[in-house]
């Protein structure tokens, strides 16, 4: 064998060793999320506005652990399962909140999560089981975060009669109708405990994130909404 071949050799095993070491789409800016029982958990960060808001959260039982950090581990093709974690490290045991379904939320490392994602859930009530447990909703400003407006009680109850009976759909099909072209709106949801996370809703087409299009009354209610908070 040629000195030129062993170089090669060399060369080629080098390579193969970076390859399994690193990405070759370099460091990854993961949201911050967990796995566990076949559902994505999403922590929400407060906005600085709602920091002063007390949390009212109750460790139950546990339901898992981490196994696996994908910060500066895994790459952007990674395909989450069951142990997962973006930040959190391995070893941290995911416990339920008391008092809210484990599908909804989640502690781990003294931070609540919040489901997005459920293969099984067919509908956002199934993904989001809140009834009866919502304080309220608001409408955040785009520029800050800041809450600007918040729906009335009887506006509430409305919504998520409706909103929660909405059908998850195939994202590509409510892509190529344009569901998600314009600037969205955020909606914050407040739960009791104080726990609250973003929605989006796309007044141009009615749709709202996690791949769901509105029905005529939520239309016409979040356009008077809207229009309430100066949008």
């Amino acid at each position: 064998m040629t000195r030129l071949t062993i170089l090669m050799h060399v060369i080629m095993i080098l390579t193969s060793c970076i390859r399994t070491i690193g990405c070759p789409d370099g460091a990854i800016e993961w949201v911050d999320l967990l796995m566990n029982n076949d559902v994505k958990y999403q922590h929400h960060f407060p906005e600085p506005a709602d920091e002063r808001i007390h949390l009212q959260i109750e460790k139950g039982k546990p339901l898992g652990e981490i196994k696996f950090r994908m910060a500066d581990k895994a790459c952007s093709d990674h395909k989450m399962k069951n142990g997962d974690a973006a930040y959190v490290e391995e070893g941290t045991t995911i416990y339920a909140v008391k008092g809210y379904p484990a599908s909804l939320m989640v502690l781990a490392n003294d931070k609540v999560y919040i489901a997005d994602y459920n293969k099984s859930a067919k509908t956002l009530g199934d993904l989001y089981p809140i009834k009866n447990l919502v304080k309220n909703i608001h409408i955040e400003s785009t520029e800050d975060g800041r809450r600007i407006h918040t729906f009335s009680q009887e506006v509430k109850e409305l919504f998520l009669t409706e909103w929660l009976k909405l059908k998850i759909e195939d994202y590509n099909v409510l892509q190529q109708k344009n569901a998600f072209e314009g600037d969205p709106a955020f909606l914050e949801i407040e739960l009791n405990n104080g726990v609250s996370f973003r929605h989006l809703y796309w007044p141009n087409s009615n749709a709202f994130g996690q791949n769901a299009g509105g029905n005529k009354t939520l239309r016409k209610l979040m356009m008077q909404e809207l229009a309430a908070a100066g949008q």
